[in-house]
């Protein structure tokens, strides 16, 4: 039977050494399942390129993958994994990764893709290529990749995005049916010109357009406070779209300038930026008038909320829809960094149940590639 000890009597740096056995123990558990799930990948890529081996060698038809499930199953009853259609996933896996464990994409394959050049020089590491390993995401994130991508350089997208951001399977596919690889990074922003090098980059691809609000329903929204409380009650999902590193501050934050009340639609807090986030909805088309409001907003939260230690304020504007050209033209001049974005609603995301790729649809795809 374990007790409480009195912490007072434990020695001085005991609580940064218990730190870093927790973290020893973490990153031991997490090394493990990376371990299980490449192992998993690895038997199933072996087995998928012989049985790619065995069709162009041999010219065996469906049939052998049939017995073959069969047998596997008969021998192997508690394994859930070889069944035919697991079986033609494996040598679809196999065909798209040679390679594996690793998937190899020239850094000419990423030219106009949303990856920051600090990422991929990183990446490169003095190379014209890099190498992504494919044993950071599931098999079941791979199985549900493979018949919706067909470009290396997009799924090495789809990969990094997933491990960095933890991702599960549905909301891989939900991102990628969303056309978020087309999103990020897209706002119009002055960050070039407002934010040192080492953090506007960073800060251009924390930021996307459009914004699919559509989990916020299909009801006709036309105040900026209704759709504000339709995020508020959607917190989850909202962070999600805003992507990784958003941290809710809060709503209506009151700030008060020369004795009078302010209030900020939304305001966020940005983990890998170290900054506030000033978040202004409106409802209606973008028009230039909005970026004084936010200039005014930004300087007000680095006035009184945001302490020395925290980076310059960081606006983003998210209108109903925006003209590039009025939005390039608006943010000349303005020293304040801010990016403007529009939001959708009315186009629905396609459930998550339907961004699955179906049963039939894939054993057809399979089938037909089989002949």
């Amino acid at each position: 039977m374990t007790s409480e000890l009195d912490t007072h009597s434990l020695p001085l740096g005991y609580a940064e050494w218990r730190k870093k056995i927790v973290t020893l123990i973490e990153n031991a558990k997490l090394n493990a399942v990376i371990h299980v799930n490449t192992d998993m990948l690895s038997l199933y890529w072996s087995i998928g390129r012989d049985i790619i081996s065995k069709k162009k060698e041999l010219a065996w038809g469906a049939q052998v993958i049939e017995q073959l499930s069969l047998d596997l199953t008969r021998k192997f009853p508690e394994d859930k994994g070889y069944s035919v259609r697991n079986l033609h996933y494996m040598r679809r896996f196999a065909e798209s990764y040679p390679d594996f464990p690793i998937l190899q994409v020239s850094l000419a394959e990423f030219k106009d893709k949303p990856i920051s050049q600090a990422a991929l020089a990183e990446l490169a590491k003095g190379k014209d290529y890099v190498d992504i390993p494919l044993s950071t995401i599931s098999w079941y994130h791979h199985i549900s990749m493979l018949p919706k991508i067909k470009n290396n350089a997009e799924r090495a997208f789809y990969i990094l995005e997933t491990t960095r951001n933890g991702w599960s399977r549905d909301v891989m596919l939900s991102k990628i049916n969303s056309g978020y690889m087309n999103a990020v990074g897209n706002a119009v922003t002055n960050f070039s010109i407002t934010l040192p090098e080492y953090q506007s980059d960073l800060a251009q691809y924390a930021f996307k357009d459009p914004y699919n609000f559509s989990f916020i329903g299909t009801v006709a929204l036309q105040h900026e406070r209704d759709i504000e409380n339709r995020l508020a009650e959607r917190m989850t999902e909202f962070l999600l779209e805003l992507g990784h590193g958003f941290a809710y501050v809060g709503r209506q934050y009151n700030v008060v300038v020369d004795g009078d009340d302010y209030y900020i639609d939304i305001l966020m807090y940005h983990l890998k930026l170290h900054c506030y986030v000033v978040v202004e909805l409106k409802a209606v088309e973008f028009i230039p008038e909005f970026v004084s409001k936010l200039n005014f907003y930004i300087s007000a939260v680095d006035e009184y909320v945001k302490s020395p230690e925290d980076n310059p304020t960081i606006g983003l504007l998210l209108c109903r829809s925006k003209s590039n050209k009025k939005a390039e033209f608006a943010l000349r001049g303005i020293t304040q960094p801010m990016g403007i974005a529009q939001y959708e609603t009315e186009k629905l995301f396609n459930d998550v149940a339907s961004a699955l790729p179906t049963i039939e649809g894939i054993e057809e795809e399979l089938n037909n590639a089989e002949d």
